[in-house]
């Protein structure tokens, strides 16, 4: 049944198990994540199996939503539409790995992170959050 709460919920659900999933795996810790891009000194391709597995479960869900009429709680898929590499894909690309590799931590392992009380983490989050707003009120549709 289709309704806010029940989205909210699924949300949730959804969002914890993700959490969990990071947390279980290790990539909260963003020397993890900075071990696997120093591919000259301690590697560590502990992520590369992350990764997989993550592709492995985005496939079967994309599989899935193929042989779906419309999803269970809402009334559509949000499905992308651009398919074009662009100069905005590159440099959102090209920024988003340079803060990776520096702060060892992306949007989803930084918000699951929080939970763990590091004032690293807080940090890079703030930032993070302060760059989503310059990035909505100066750049977005300036960039083409």
């Amino acid at each position: 049944m289709k309704t806010p709460y029940s989205q909210a919920l699924a949300s949730i659900a959804c969002g914890t198990l993700f959490g969990f999933g990071l947390a279980l795996s290790g990539m909260l810790d963003p020397a993890r994540v900075q071990g696997f891009l120093d591919i000259f000194g301690a590697w560590d391709p502990s992520l590369m199996f992350v990764l997989g597995g993550a592709v492995m479960v985005a496939m079967t869900g994309m599989l899935i939503v193929k042989i779906m009429a419309r999803p269970v709680l809402a009334d559509k898929f949000n499905l992308p539409t651009k398919a074009e590499i662009d100069r905005p894909l590159i440099l959102g690309s090209a920024i988003f790995g340079i803060g990776w590799g520096l702060g060892g931590l992306c949007p989803g392992p930084a918000v699951a992170a929080l939970s763990m009380g590091y004032g690293a983490t807080l940090l890079f989050v703030v930032t993070m959050l302060m760059g989503m707003v310059i990035h909505d009120r100066f750049v977005a549709g300036k960039i083409a």
